[in-house]
C-alpha cells in the first residue's frame, strides 16, 4: 500500500513538472550542448572529435513527445580533434571539403516513442553535398523552467553512419593490409534547448 502511494506521488510530481513546461519553440543552447563523433584508427584505437559551432531549434510538447520537430546546422570547419594538422586535413577536399560544403544539416521527419522517454527520430542528414535518411536513438532527459525565466528541454541522441555513403572515401592501405581509417562514424549529440524569456 505504501509503495503504491509512493508511485502515485512520483507520477504526480513528474506530471506537474511537465505541465509547467508547455509546447514551444526551443533554441539550442551551444554553451550546454555538444556534437561529437568517433571513428576507428588503425582498426584498434578510436579518434574522438567534436564540432564547436552549431545551431538549431526544437519544437516539442514535453507531455507529448511525438510532436517533436527539430533541425540543426553544423559548421564543419569547426571540427576539432585536438590535433591541428589532422583538423586541417579533415577540412580539406579529402574529407569534409569545408570550402565547398561548409555545413552539415539535419531535419527531422518522423518521431516514434519506443518506451518511456526513449525515442526514435528519423530525419534527413545532409553531409558533403549528399542527403541520406538516418535514425537517431534518442533519450528525452527532461524539461524544466530555469531560474532566469526560460523553459528548457534536454535530449541525448546517437547514430552511426557510413562515411562512404556521403562520398567521404579517403583512406590508406597499411603495410599489414588493413585500412588506416574505419568507414563507420558514430555521432553523439547532447542538446539543451531553451525558449526566449
Amino acid at each position: 500500500m505504501y509503495r503504491s502511494i509512493q508511485l502515485m506521488v512520483i507520477c504526480l510530481l513528474v506530471s506537474g513538472s511537465l505541465s509547467a513546461v508547455q509546447a514551444a519553440d526551443y533554441t539550442i543552447d551551444p554553451a550546454h550542448s555538444s556534437v561529437s563523433f568517433k571513428i576507428k584508427h588503425l582498426s584498434i584505437s578510436t579518434v574522438i572529435g567534436h564540432f564547436g559551432k552549431f545551431s538549431g531549434t526544437v519544437n516539442v510538447d514535453p507531455a507529448n513527445l511525438t510532436t517533436l520537430k527539430t533541425s540543426a546546422t553544423i559548421e564543419v570547419a569547426s571540427v576539432d580533434t585536438s590535433e591541428p594538422k589532422r583538423d586541417e586535413h579533415l577540412r580539406s577536399a579529402d574529407f569534409f571539403d569545408a570550402t565547398k560544403y561548409p555545413q552539415m544539416t539535419f531535419v527531422s521527419k518522423e518521431v516514434k516513442v519506443i518506451s518511456g522517454n526513449k525515442l526514435s527520430i528519423t530525419g534527413d542528414l545532409t553531409l558533403h553535398g549528399v542527403t541520406k535518411p538516418v535514425v537517431l536513438d534518442t533519450v528525452f532527459d527532461g524539461a524544466i523552467k530555469d531560474p532566469w525565466g526560460s523553459q528548457r528541454v534536454a535530449f541525448t541522441a546517437a547514430t552511426t553512419i557510413n562515411r562512404k555513403d556521403f562520398g567521404i572515401t579517403f583512406n590508406k592501405t597499411l603495410d599489414s593490409g588493413g585500412l588506416m581509417l574505419g568507414e563507420e562514424v558514430r555521432i553523439e549529440i547532447a542538446i539543451e534547448a531553451m525558449t526566449k524569456k
